[in-house]
């Protein structure tokens, strides 16, 4: 069975992912392939890159900088993440995205994104992120509503893919991922609830199919999410989600916040790691190896 990693979004919420993926990383645990949304896009190429810590070093660091997430980015950009600063200077310039590994794994890797025109999930493949187009495609994945520019590659205007499809585990199945693991950044007693979108009916108004999916996103997310509990129940998928609510917005850039985040999806995944590794485990491989 081809074995995958599922990855919800979240923004800084998802800092607990990364504390997730640390330990899985420090455990020498493989997949054939991650699919990864809005952050979790973001936190998987770390993984594929095989890179602990790295996330969480450069989240401490930079996040409270002006540069990487504030309002007065929003107001001289229009993007409320600094384009450059996030996606260029800190993987090239200042802690270094190790893109020569990423490239080599076998581990395929996916993206989600939302077309705008069409409002519907794209799973774009991404094999080398020091292509431009390619990284404008995990931006895109990233790239919130109303606090984002809309990103266009290839001749397409995206956005965040958690608008369309928020934990892609159903995708992931149809593609060939028959045993996933699925990382969530909301606990079992979270419910999206609906929402007024009239901001979105002003900024949108050129796009009924994206306004569509806005509209429509809580009950996607909610049935998403009761088909995960179900699949978990059955025992075809292993779930790891925050066993209480994390206290944390999707801007919070406090140094204190994320690493406390952090601290609980480490301690999560470490509580559950001897199962995660027997729920892997191939029934012919008899040396127990948790690549998988």
């Amino acid at each position: 069975m081809k074995t995958g990693l599922v990855l919800e979004g979240g923004a800084m919420r998802a800092t607990y992912t990364i504390g997730v993926l640390d330990v899985l990383m420090e455990n020498n645990i493989k997949f054939d392939g991650i699919i990864g949304v809005s952050a979790g896009a973001v936190h998987g190429a770390n993984y594929v890159s095989n890179q602990p810590g790295r996330g969480i070093r450069y989240y401490k660091k930079y996040a409270s900088d002006k540069r990487f997430m504030s309002f007065s980015t929003l107001i001289k950009t229009g993007d409320i993440v600094g384009r450059d600063f996030c996606y260029y200077d800190i993987p090239w310039k200042l802690d270094i995205f190790d893109n020569d590994t990423f490239k080599s794994s076998p581990t395929e890797f996916y993206a989600v994104v939302c077309n705008v025109e069409t409002g519907k999930s794209e799973y774009i493949r991404i094999t080398d992120l020091k292509d431009p187009i390619q990284m404008e495609y995990l931006r895109a994945s990233a790239s919130m509503p109303l606090v984002s520019k809309m990103v266009e590659a290839d001749g397409k205007k995206l956005l965040d893919g958690g608008m369309t499809d928020s934990i892609p585990l159903k995708a992931f199945q149809k593609m060939g991922y028959e045993k996933n693991v699925v990382v969530a950044t909301r606990t079992d007693s979270y419910v999206k609830m609906e929402e007024t979108p009239a901001l979105s009916a002003i900024v949108y108004r050129k796009y009924p199919n994206f306004l569509q999916a806005i509209k429509e996103r809580p009950k996607m997310y909610n049935d998403e999410k009761d088909y995960i509990l179900s699949e978990e129940k059955k025992g075809n998928i292993f779930f790891i989600r925050p066993h209480e609510e994390l206290k944390i917005s999707r801007t919070d850039t406090s140094p204190e916040h994320l690493e406390a985040v952090y601290q609980i999806g480490r301690a999560d995944a470490e509580r559950i790691i001897d199962k995660l590794k027997d729920f892997l485990k191939d029934d012919k491989n008899e040396n127990n190896d948790t690549s998988v």
